[in-house]
C-alpha cells in the first residue's frame, strides 16, 4: 500500500508534537497508561454508528485504570453545534468524534485541548497528522481518513486511464454514452473537482510551516485561471464532459446502468456499485496534465474538551487506545474507511478497494480547516458551476478571487 509521504508542514508534525504538552498537565506523559487517574469518568460523544466499536477499548481502558469510560451516541449532525454549545457551560463531555475541517471553529471557540501523541505520532499517515494539527499543535486523534477516487467499471474498461485525455479515449472508444460522471449540480462542487485544478498548480491556499495560510489564497493563481479555462473547455460549449444538470443520483445510476464505466466519488458508493453486480476497480484521477490530480482528504478522529476535568485520562484513553491497530480496524469495519494509523491501513488494505483509495490518498492533501475557508466555498462552486455553463473563464475566476479576498478581509 502507498502512503502519503508529503508532509504539508515543513518543519514536522512529529518534531511538534513529540514536545507538545497539555497545558493542564504538563507534567503528565501519555506515553504511559499508569499516569490516569484511578477514579472518575470519560464521557465520550460518539458517532451512533460506531458506538459498538468503542465498546472494548472502553472496558479494556476501564479495566486496566479504573476510569469509568461511558459512550454516548449522538447523531453526526448535532455532535459538532451541540459541543460548541455545551463545552462552555460545563455540560459537555470530555471527548468528542468529529472530523478535521471543524478544526478551525473549534479552535475559534476555544472548546479544544491539545493531545500529546508523544513518539506515536509517527506511526500515523502523515496526512492524518497534518489534518489533526492547527497552527502547528495537534487537536486531534486521527482514526480515519477519506478521499475520493476514479470508480471504474473494470467489464467496460479494462485498464486504468493514465491521463484525463486517456479516460475520454477510452470511454470512446467503448461506445459509452457518457465519457465519466461526476456529481455537480446546479451550485457546482469544488469538493470533487479539486483534484483537477489542484493538477493545474493551483491549491486554495499556499503554505507555511504551520499549516495553511489564509493571506496567501493560491485560488487566483495563473493556474487557477488555467485551470477554469479548461473546465470551461470541457463544459456545456466545450465536450460535454462537465454537466450541472448531473447531480449525485443521476450519476449513480449512470455507471449503474453502464452507460459510463467511469465516476469520480468516494468510498461511500463503492457498496452500491457492488450490490449491482460491477467489477469495480478504483483508479488514481486522471490527471489533464503532467502533474498529479491530487483531491482533499478527509480525516476523522477525536478531540479532548478544553473544559475537561480529566484531561490526562482522556488523553491517555485516546492515545494509548484507541490509537491501536485493533481499534482503529475495529472502527474500520464499521465504517469502511481507510484507517490514520499505519499499521492498521497496511492490514485495511488487504481488501483491493480500500487499497485503491489508499493509492491515490498518497496524492491528497488535507482540506484546509482554517476559518478563511468558509468564505471561499460561498463562491466556490457557483463560480465553477458558471464557467461549465459558458461563463467567460478567466473574468468569472478573477471575480471568484475579488469576492473571496473582500469575504476573509471582513
Amino acid at each position: 500500500m502507498r502512503v502519503n509521504r508529503k508532509s504539508l508542514l515543513a518543519a514536522g508534525a512529529v518534531a511538534v508534537v513529540a514536545t507538545l504538552g497539555l497545558a493542564s498537565c504538563a507534567s503528565g506523559d501519555s506515553g504511559s497508561d499508569g499516569d490516569a487517574s484511578a477514579s472518575g469518568t470519560l464521557t465520550v460523544w460518539v458517532d451512533a454508528e460506531r458506538v459498538d466499536a468503542l465498546k472494548g477499548a472502553a472496558e479494556a481502558y476501564t479495566e486496566k485504570t479504573g476510569v469509568e469510560v461511558e459512550l454516548v451516541g449522538k447523531d453526526n449532525a448535532d455532535i459538532k453545534d451541540d459541543f460548541i454549545q455545551q463545552v462552555p457551560t460545563g455540560k459537555g463531555p470530555d471527548i468528542t468524534m468529529g472530523a478535521h475541517d471543524w478544526l478551525g471553529e473549534l479552535s475559534t471557540n476555544g472548546v479544544v485541548a491539545p493531545i500529546e501523541l508523544g513518539d506515536s505520532a509517527g506511526d500515523y499517515l502523515p496526512v492524518a497528522i497534518d489534518a489533526s494539527t492547527y497552527e502547528g499543535t495537534v487537536y486531534m486523534l486521527p482514526y480515519a481518513v477519506e478521499n475520493i477516487a476514479m470508480l471504474r467499471n473494470a467489464d467496460l474498461v479494462a485498464e486504468a486511464a493514465t491521463s484525463y485525455d486517456d479516460m475520454i479515449k477510452k470511454s470512446n472508444d467503448a461506445g459509452l454514452a457518457q465519457t465519466f460522471v461526476v456529481e455537480q449540480g446546479a451550485e457546482g462542487n469544488p469538493y470533487h473537482l479539486y483534484p483537477f485544478q489542484t493538477a493545474f498548480g493551483a491549491p486554495v491556499f499556499g503554505t507555511t510551516e504551520e499549516g495553511y495560510n489564509p493571506e496567501d489564497l493560491q485560488l487566483g493563481s495563473a493556474g487557477g485561471e488555467e485551470f477554469a479555462k479548461w473546465l470551461g473547455a470541457h463544459g456545456k460549449t466545450g465536450t460535454g464532459d462537465f454537466n450541472t444538470d448531473i447531480d449525485a443520483d443521476i450519476a449513480k445510476d449512470a455507471f449503474l446502468t453502464g452507460k459510463t464505466a467511469f465516476w469520480l466519488t468516494g468510498p461511500w458508493n463503492v457498496g452500491s456499485a457492488i450490490d449491482a453486480g460491477i467489477n469495480v476497480a478504483i483508479d488514481p484521477v486522471p490527471s489533464p496534465t503532467a502533474d498529479p490530480a491530487s483531491p482533499f482528504a478527509g480525516v476523522k478522529g477525536f478531540f479532548i474538551s478544553a473544559e475537561s476535568e480529566n484531561k490526562v485520562a482522556a488523553n491517555d484513553f485516546l492515545v494509548n487506545y484507541i490509537g491501536t491497530e485493533d481499534v482503529q480496524l475495529d472502527l474500520f469495519e464499521a465504517g469502511n474507511i481507510l484507517p490514520a494509523l499505519e499499521a492498521a491501513a497496511e492490514s485495511a488494505s488487504s481488501d483491493p478497494i480500500i487499497e485503491g483509495f489508499a493509492a491515490v490518498g498518497d496524492e491528497a492533501v488535507p482540506m484546509p480547516a482554517i476559518p478563511a475557508m468558509g468564505s471561499v466555498w460561498q463562491y466556490w462552486g457557483i463560480a465553477e458551476a458558471d464557467v461549465i455553463n459558458g461563463a467567460d473563464p478567466v473574468a468569472t475566476w478573477q471575480k471568484l478571487t475579488a469576492d473571496v479576498q473582500a469575504a476573509i478581509a471582513g
